[in-house]
């Protein structure tokens, strides 16, 4: 029987560079690739209370891999050849209470 398999996705991080001419910060981003993210469609019950709650329409949900120790908290990712953004708390289980490879998930909405 053929195990579960997350995809690649991109995940982007920012960093704060240097003042510009004004004194404002500059940022560059960061692509970093995580593998074995599980990528899943939210449901109509989870996009209609995202929207009631905090006014952003998810449309996927990421399974993240146990181990990973990125920051997913709003931040701009990338899979499927489009371009999203994570909103609310990334929820992260116990390692050892969870019998597969993913511990965390959140919510991506699109971005443009």
């Amino acid at each position: 029987m053929p195990g579960i398999k997350g995809i690649t996705v991109t995940l982007y991080k920012e960093t704060e560079g240097e003042p510009d001419a004004f004194g404002r910060p500059t940022y560059t981003e960061e692509a970093i690739s995580v593998d074995n993210v599980l990528v899943a469609p939210a449901s109509t019950s989870e996009t209609l209370d995202t929207v009631n709650l905090t006014g952003k329409k998810a449309v996927y949900t990421l399974g993240i891999p146990k181990g990973d120790s990125h920051d997913w908290k709003d931040k701009k990712v990338e899979f499927f050849g489009e371009t999203f953004r994570t909103f609310g708390e990334p929820l992260k289980g116990i390692d050892d209470m969870i019998p597969l490879e993913w511990n965390m998930k959140i919510q991506v909405e699109r971005y443009d």
